[in-house]
C-alpha cells in the first residue's frame, strides 16, 4: 500500500508542466488547454515548459526544479515521464504524470487513472491539499556515465535489441518500422551470455529476455515483471533462457497477462541491487534508450513523491 504524506506548508511556486504534443500520435493534443486549466484550479500558477527535443525537455525540467517549481507534471507517455524523473528523483518536488502516450505504464502501475482529465483532477486535488504518495525508483550506474533514473522497467534482452534496430532504420516510418525490426531480429535470434549479480550473488545464464522492473509493466501494458511493487524497496528481475524463435513467438503474447513467468525457461528474482553484464546490449529504460551494459541498478525507496 502506498504511504501518504501531507505538506503542512505547501510550496507556492509554479506548477511546471512538460507536455509532449506528439505523444500517443498526438491524439490528446487538443486536451492541453483543459489540462492546464484543470491544474490551475488547484490555486497555483502553471508554467508550460518549452522544448523541441527529448534532451531539451530534460534540461527544461531540471531548470524548472532548480528555479523553485512547487511541482512537476508531465502530459505524455513513459518517455516524457522518464525525462521528468531525472529532475525530480531524490528531491522534495512532487510529480504527477498525466497519461497521454502510447505507453503509460508508470502512471498505470502507480495508481493514476487512464483518462487524462481524470488524472488531472486527481493531481489538482493532491496539489490543493499537499497530499503525496512516495514510491520507489530505480537508479542506474555505468562506468563514467552520469547516473540515470527510471520508474517502470529496464529492458536488456530481445526487446532492447529490437528497439536499437528500429532506431537505426531509416525506413519505413511509423509503427511498421518497429514491426520490421522484430522480424529482422527474430531471424537473427540467439541467446546471449549474461552475468547477473543480485545483492552480490552471481548467476550466469544464456538468455534472450531480461527485464529489471521497479513496476510491473512496459511496452503499453505488457506485465513483464508481474509481481513488481514500486513500494517494496526491491527490484524484480525476470529472465528468459534459451528460447528458440518458435517458443519466443508463443510465449511473448503471454507477457500481457504476466503468465509467461510460469514457463520453465523463465526465472524470476528479487533484489535491492542488480548488476548486469553482456556483450553488445544497449538498455532501454521506460522505453527510452539508456546505458550500455554492464550496468548497476539500485532500488531507491521513496525516491519520488507522487501527486495522488
Amino acid at each position: 500500500m502506498l504511504a501518504v504524506t501531507t505538506d503542512d506548508h505547501p510550496a507556492v511556486g509554479p506548477v511546471a508542466v512538460l507536455a509532449n504534443p506528439t505523444a500517443g500520435r498526438g491524439r490528446h493534443r487538443g486536451l492541453l488547454p483543459r489540462i492546464l486549466d484543470g491544474l490551475a484550479a488547484a490555486g497555483r500558477p502553471v508554467e508550460l515548459l518549452t522544448a523541441d527535443t527529448p534532451t531539451a525537455a530534460e534540461q527544461a525540467c531540471h531548470a524548472a526544479v532548480a528555479a523553485g517549481a512547487s511541482a512537476l507534471v508531465t502530459v505524455g507517455g513513459d518517455g516524457t515521464v522518464h525525462r521528468a524523473l531525472q529532475a525530480v528523483a531524490g528531491t522534495s518536488v512532487p510529480f504527477g504524470p498525466v497519461p497521454a502516450g502510447t505507453g503509460n505504464d508508470f502512471a498505470a502501475d502507480t495508481g493514476f487513472p487512464a483518462d487524462p482529465l481524470a488524472a488531472v483532477a486527481l493531481i489538482a486535488a493532491a496539489l490543493r491539499t499537499g497530499r503525496t504518495h512516495p514510491v520507489d525508483l530505480a537508479r542506474m550506474s555505468a562506468g563514467t556515465d552520469p547516473d540515470r533514473w527510471y520508474g517502470a522497467v529496464l529492458a536488456a534482452g530481445f526487446d532492447a535489441v529490437v528497439n536499437e534496430r528500429a532506431n537505426r532504420m531509416r525506413w519505413p516510418r511509423g509503427p511498421r518500422r518497429y514491426d520490421l525490426a522484430i522480424l529482422v531480429e527474430l531471424a537473427r535470434l540467439r541467446p546471449r551470455r549474461y552475468t547477473l549479480r543480485l545483492d552480490g550473488v552471481e548467476h550466469r545464464f544464456d538468455g534472450v529476455l531480461v527485464a529489471v522492473g521497479n513496476c510491473a509493466s512496459y511496452g503499453g501494458g505488457m506485465r513483464v515483471c508481474p509481481a513488481a511493487d514500486p513500494t517494496d524497496g526491491l527490484l524484480d528481475v525476470v529472465v528468459g533462457g534459451r528460447f528458440d524463435r518458435r517458443t519466443l513467438i508463443r510465449v511473448k503474447p503471454r507477457i500481457y497477462a504476466g503468465t509467461h513467468v510460469a514457463h520453465p525457461l523463465v526465472r524470476s528474482y528479487r533484489a535491492g541491487t542488480v548488476e548486469l553484464a553482456a556483450e553488445g546490449i544497449t538498455t532501454y529504460a521506460d522505453g527510452e534508450r539508456s546505458l550500455d551494459l554492464p550496468v548497476r541498478i539500485s532500488a531507491v525507496p521513496r525516491a519520488v513523491r507522487l501527486l495522488r
